[in-house]
């Protein structure tokens, strides 16, 4: 890599340094470096959009209760597509069909407003699959429904037993920073409920990603709930749709099999090695690229990660072009 593109503090933080040997060693996929300062010589020269803030329906929260709309929300922003089928969660609500995520916010923002104490410790550790079920109304049964009762029991417990039940205690009680000695929000979220704890190990070396608990703290920070010191310390946020972005701008490719795999919808394990090599290839090009972009704009408007994380998923997230399969909790 060349020095400039060793200027933003991302590089230095556990998630990167954990990924480089991975990146380095990678057998099934490779970063093009040409590739990434040919794409930023054109995308330097956009203007870089950032998402909704906030909730988007009816409800009005306060601060502490944005906050764990937020936190909650991002607990359970995993798998919106049944895995056999293709089919993708949807629901209807205020007069309009929402998907994926929006249809997540959506389920929950109803439920608030018919009274169910969704943002409550004590509701998440009692919530049984029926209730559950009962909330997620929509053309399918949401995926991996038995996986987010047990993700909202285990971290409503927790909740309850040192947070007074609600997720802005403990996120006022930690540094207004991802990385602070210990006390950072990520570092503290990570240890504190293991759902957040998203790692793997690839060659004996741990690789730290924490897609779900980035996302998080962003959207925390983008909404002016938490403002992050250390913004720039973030990296992007390992889906299934940046990979997809990347390899259509030919930043990244794989090996004939992989390729073969993605694009007939086969299943790649959790922690295998193609799905590792897939994230931390996504997390090392997009701080790469954010890099190379940035070289071309005015120190006035400069970008961090997160910024074109958002601006590789906008452009594909609804693509046709298949992306990988793995069933997983974590993204």
């Amino acid at each position: 890599m060349t020095e400039r593109r060793r200027r933003l503090p991302a590089w230095n933080t556990p998630v990167l340094t954990s990924v480089a040997p991975v990146v380095e060693s990678a057998r099934h996929v490779t970063v093009d470096t040409e590739a990434i300062d040919r794409v930023a010589g054109w995308m330097a020269y956009e203007d870089f959009d950032t998402p909704p803030s906030g909730p988007q329906f009816d409800v009005r929260y306060e601060d502490d209760d944005l906050i764990d709309w937020t936190m909650l929300n991002a607990a359970l922003n995993f798998a919106f597509t049944d895995f056999e089928t293709a089919e993708r969660f949807d629901t209807t609500y205020l007069g309009k069909t929402w998907a994926d995520s929006e249809a997540m916010y959506a389920c929950f923002d109803r439920a608030i407003t018919e009274g169910v104490p969704v943002l409550d410790g004590s509701w998440m550790a009692m919530v049984t699959r029926p209730e559950l079920n009962a909330i997620f109304d929509g053309t399918i049964e949401i995926p991996m429904l038995d996986e987010r009762v047990s993700i909202l029991n285990e971290m409503g417990t927790a909740l309850v037993d040192r947070y007074d039940g609600r997720f802005h205690t403990f996120v006022r009680g930690c540094e207004p920073a991802m990385y602070r000695d210990g006390n950072g929000l990520l570092e503290r979220l990570i240890a504190e409920f293991p759902r957040f704890n998203d790692v793997s190990l690839f060659d004996g070396h741990e690789v730290q990603i924490h897609k779900l608990a980035q996302l998080g703290l962003w959207s925390l920070h983008r909404i002016g709930a938490v403002p992050l010191d250390d913004i720039a310390a973030m990296s992007a946020f390992a889906d299934y749709i940046v990979p997809v972005a990347l390899r259509a701008m030919g930043i990244l490719s794989y090996t004939e099999e992989l390729a073969t795999t993605i694009d007939t919808r086969t299943m790649i394990p959790r922690d295998s090695a193609e799905e590792i090599e897939l994230r931390a290839s996504s997390l090392w090009a997009t701080a790469d690229l954010t890099e190379a972009v940035n070289v071309l704009r005015p120190d006035n408007m400069q970008l961090v990660i997160p910024q074109v994380d958002y601006r590789l998923w906008r452009a594909y997230h609804a693509s046709f072009a298949p992306h990988h399969l793995t069933r997983t909790i974590m993204y």
